[in-house]
């Protein structure tokens, strides 16, 4: 009976080797060519070349967030068109209807996002 569990602990064994072995080659490698004298741009928070001039705690506008919701909205719809195109044939008229039902709930979604301006960008 323990020989059936044989080959699970072996992949249990080879993959936390495997891990022991990377994380420890990794920590040498770095202690290899660490940098003695760090460079002071480097160590700046941030890279992009200016010091900061704002608190990186500021406000954003609830645009952001409308036309990120809005996105994953639109885009999951796009997720459930692919399986609904691969099984058409099987499900039949039942299944062709069910989705242009929810099809026709989302545009409706959309000509209510397009006439409340939120897809107008200022």
């Amino acid at each position: 009976m323990l020989a059936l569990y044989l080959p699970i602990l072996l992949f249990l064994g080879v993959g936390v080797a495997v891990g022991v072995v990377s994380l420890g080659a990794s920590y040498g490698i770095g202690r290899l060519l660490r940098v003695y004298k760090a460079n002071p741009e480097k160590t700046e928070p941030y890279e992009c070349g200016f010091d900061p001039f704002e608190d990186a705690r500021m406000k954003f506008d609830v645009r952001y967030y409308l036309v990120a919701i809005l996105f994953i909205l639109f885009d999951l719809e796009i997720a459930f068109f692919f399986p609904w195109a691969v099984v058409l044939r099987e499900i039949g008229l039942y299944g062709f209807f069910a989705m242009m039902i929810f099809l026709a709930i989302l545009v409706v979604g959309f000509i209510y996002e397009w006439k409340k301006g939120a897809l107008e960008w200022e």
